[in-house]
């Protein structure tokens, strides 16, 4: 039987609803728990240095990223490594994003449209690799089904566009552990075909929290089946003073620290 939850808080001796879904009877609510995932992935703040492994059939390229983020809304990540790409940032703050390539000297704001498009030639979009909370804010969500792996409860949670929202995927599809890590996301087209999946694997203490330290995002129409993207961390830290200067166009032109 299903049953919709509402959740309240007063303000000023007025209850207002702050969010409602359709759930069954006795799970929790499925957008909580995709904020709660989204929230988990960022803290408060978080500062990370990752490895970005692209692999094609008959090449790969391999590049250094360091990433911070503040709050769910704003982050910014410019390339460390190799020397060649090494100044290459992107900046987002909130719904816009900003692209810097130092050897033009030029920053290019990304209109909506190419916000799911590919970052760097990899198979990660702007949204995916800034870990954008569109999801929360233009799906709805339901939980389709629930199991148990190693005494840990995992969500089976779908999400649908909301009518004339700017997205382009027709359906997504994640699997959530009750402690917050996101383990898959998968990406379907309008047709309900699979485009895209990340799977997070090796997870280790990162920071103050269990965190899975590889997020491989596999296409599902390449020709030869090999091609995917592979973020390593290698280092990661929650939570950390971080200014809201270092969030402006004028930061992603500098290297930053």
């Amino acid at each position: 039987m299903k049953k919709t939850i509402f959740n309240w808080f007063i303000r000023g001796g007025t209850a207002l609803v702050l969010l409602s879904s359709t759930a069954l009877a006795g799970e929790p609510d499925p957008k909580a728990v995709i904020a709660k995932a989204w929230d988990y992935m960022r803290g408060k703040t978080s500062v990370s240095v990752l490895k970005m492994t692209v692999h094609r059939a008959d090449w790969e390229r391999t590049s250094v990223i360091k990433a911070w983020t503040k709050g769910r809304e704003n982050s910014i990540f410019q390339i460390i490594a190799p020397k060649k790409d090494k100044g290459n940032g992107t900046l987002k703050i909130g719904r816009n994003m900003w692209t810097y390539n130092p050897k033009v000297n030029r920053v290019v704001k990304i209109p909506a449209s190419m916000m799911s498009q590919s970052w760097m030639g990899s198979d990660f979009s702007n949204n995916d690799l800034s870990k954008a909370d569109t999801i929360l804010n233009d799906y709805t969500h339901e939980i389709e089904g629930t199991r148990t792996q190693d005494g840990i409860q995992i969500y089976e949670i779908k999400a649908l566009p909301k009518p004339d929202a700017p997205v382009i995927w027709g359906m997504q599809k994640l699997k959530i552990r009750e402690d917050g890590i996101l383990l898959s996301q998968a990406f379907y087209d309008e047709d309900m075909n699979m485009v895209k999946v990340m799977v997070t694997t090796d997870i280790k203490m990162m920071g103050d929290r269990p965190f899975p330290v590889k997020w491989t995002m596999r296409s599902m129409d390449a020709d030869s089946g090999e091609d995917y993207t592979l973020l390593e961390y290698n280092e990661l830290q929650f939570d950390l003073p971080v200014q809201e200067r270092l969030f402006t166009v004028n930061a992603l032109k500098k290297p930053l620290r």
